[in-house]
């Protein structure tokens, strides 16, 4: 396991109490640098949405917890913060979630498409499709393409709901 990974799941597991008192789930944590900066950040929602004051609650217990059991000897900012409308797929309960609903699939190379009219392939780094079914290995969409697209989720770079206007 990694520096970093110990760092998230432990902080998971600091955070899963408070979670369960207020009626919240925890969406993710992450530990991440940015522009020369750690970050340890706990994406937090509920039924309903979350609040501002909701976050501030969390930031609050979760930073008088980290006081007492500091596990990070590095510097780092601790943030509280709503997964947002597009959020990320990461876990089984993303996907879960999820099914039904529209998503944006990031690939780490181009993937060979057919194109509609002229019937030649594209090559495609995203595409956009209604998320079917998912195991631990694969993702299935219905797309423009085809009614069942199976892909393999280590081809994936990300996948995150899609955000319409």
């Amino acid at each position: 396991m990694t520096k970093r990974e110990e760092y998230e799941t432990r902080a998971e597991k600091m955070l899963e109490p408070l979670m369960e008192e207020n009626g919240f789930e925890l969406v993710d944590v992450e530990y991440v640098k940015e522009a020369g900066q750690w970050y340890l950040r706990a994406y937090v929602d509920k039924e309903g949405g979350i609040t501002l004051d909701d976050c501030e609650l969390v930031n609050r217990a979760w930073s008088d917890m980290m006081d007492q059991d500091d596990f990070i000897s590095e510097a780092y900012v601790l943030e509280v913060s709503s997964p947002g409308l597009g959020r990320q797929l990461k876990k089984d309960k993303d996907f879960k979630r999820s099914i039904g609903e529209e998503v944006d699939v990031h690939f780490y190379q181009g993937r060979k498409l057919p194109a509609g009219r002229n019937g030649k392939e594209i090559s495609v780094k995203e595409l956009t499709g209604v998320l079917l079914a998912y195991t631990q290995d694969t993702i299935t969409l219905e797309t423009e393409f085809s009614p069942e697209y199976e892909i393999m989720r280590k081809d994936i770079s990300s996948v995150k709901l899609t955000i319409n206007f």
